[in-house]
């Protein structure tokens, strides 16, 4: 697909076909996020897949926007492998997590596979379920799955601020 149609028309996928995803698209996606740079090359980005029924019960317990979906990855940073800001001892490690699950959202959609970034669960839940380390910190789960013949775009989807009350030239 065309770069400039994959990010126009991809949506956040609220509705699911109840389908799992074969492992060679999982693999695809998987890639997609692999290859995002990171600050660095520290590569701090680890991926949970969730994409059978017992698994996704168990997500359930820990979101209610799991939009029934049919596959979900949870995109989480290990705190123990990150850049730091010299300057302000800022952490590269969310920034790079977040450019990981981007780049995965956008190869979904190049793939026909539907995704919604959700960012309402309870990382404690997560941990408990999952059996995430202390040191691995879940920063943003991928719900997705084919999307359903009557899934659509929210209406405030398509509304943008015009470009020149979020871009500046020289100086704010």
């Amino acid at each position: 697909m065309d770069f400039e149609k994959v990010i126009t028309e991809r949506y956040s996928v609220r509705k699911f076909e109840n389908k799992h995803l074969g492992q060679e698209v999982i693999d695809k996606i998987l890639h997609a996020g692999h290859i995002a740079p990171t600050g660095c090359n520290f590569q701090p980005q680890r991926v949970l897949v969730l994409n059978n029924d017992e698994s996704l019960a168990k997500l359930k317990n820990c979101t209610k926007c799991h939009f029934d979906a049919p596959c979900a990855m949870l995109v989480c940073y290990n705190k123990n492998e990150t850049w730091t800001r010299s300057y302000d001892g800022a952490i590269s490690a969310p920034v790079d997590a977040g450019i990981v699950a981007t780049h995965m959202m956008l190869e979904a959609k190049n793939l026909g596979v539907g995704s919604c970034w959700v960012m309402h669960f309870d990382p404690s839940k997560m941990r408990e379920t999952f059996n995430i380390p202390r040191n691995i910190e879940p920063h943003a789960l991928l719900v997705m799955g084919y999307p359903h013949e009557s899934a659509i775009p929210l209406e405030m989807h398509s509304k943008k601020r015009p470009l020149d009350e979020v871009v500046f030239y020289d100086s704010f």
